[in-house]
């Protein structure tokens, strides 16, 4: 969640995604969702010339497990709060871990009974 709420601050911001298939397209953001799925407006290709058939597009929904990477302006990112956010989030996460591991029911022992090879008896 700490990735979402970093991107839902920059909403209304100009940034650049850098998509799987080498493509780059510069725009406001528009909106994010917890998929990190984002919207674009006024977009514009940052490489017309290969991608001459983007030019005529002006807003898109880019799906999260496309995108490779998210350039940022670097004037619009406060480090310190994502810093101590992450902090925050690591320690909620160990904390979590350690209530469920203690609350956990633990694994029945077996009983050390010999075992008689597995096949049936026959008495006769």
């Amino acid at each position: 969640m700490l990735f979402y709420s970093f991107f839902k601050s920059l909403i209304g911001k100009k940034i650049v995604v850098e998509l799987k298939n080498d493509m780059s397209l510069g725009g406001t953001l528009d909106s994010v969702d917890q998929y990190l799925n984002m919207k674009l407006m006024d977009v514009a290709v940052t490489d017309p010339a290969k991608f001459p058939h983007m030019l005529a597009v002006k807003n898109i929904f880019i799906r999260g497990s496309v995108i490779r990477y998210v350039h940022l302006p670097a004037e619009e990112v406060d480090v310190e709060l994502l810093q101590d956010a992450s902090r925050r989030d690591a320690q909620q996460a160990k904390t979590q871990a350690k209530t469920q591991s203690s609350t956990k029911p633990q694994p029945q022992q077996r009983s050390a009974v010999p075992s008689t090879g597995g096949g049936a008896n026959v008495v006769g």
